[in-house]
């Protein structure tokens, strides 16, 4: 074991650099399927490429922060934690429908207050990031 944790810390610098890559191009396609999907969350997996692109390759991780749809939210959530209230409802909306997808599976009773408890958690976690400040550029 001790073995294989020397060569993963071994990998070259450039090879990191190609798994974050990758890695940041795997986000970045769920998260767009997610736009198109009400069940599935975008806006965690567009985070999740922003931090892989910011880890292998500052040109993608410029060109998504300076996105016209992905930028504004991303930057907000970098700079002020803050998630907007339109993204709040999404998400709120999408956490509904997937449980109630979810529940048309007829899950057995203990399933189902464990999954609860996990959307309601998130809920309440979305719900209480603050909504973006203006920024001074926007003046």
């Amino acid at each position: 074991m001790k073995q294989l944790l020397r060569r993963a810390g071994a990998m070259s610098s450039s090879a990191k650099r190609g798994v974050y890559f990758a890695l940041g191009l795997l986000m970045l396609a769920l998260g767009i399927v997610g736009a198109f999907l009400p069940v599935m969350p975008t806006t965690i997996f567009i985070i999740l490429a922003a931090w892989c692109f910011g880890r292998s390759s500052p040109r993608f991780e410029g060109w998504l922060l300076g996105h016209a749809t992905f930028g504004p939210p991303l930057r907000a959530w970098r700079e002020q934690g803050a998630i907007p209230r339109r993204a709040k409802i999404m998400a709120w909306t999408g956490m509904a429908l997937g449980y109630g997808l979810f529940w048309l599976s007829k899950p057995g009773p203990w399933v189902a207050v464990g999954v609860s408890l996990v959307f309601v958690a998130g809920a309440v976690y979305v719900g209480t990031r603050p909504e973006p400040k203006p920024s001074q550029a926007d003046d």
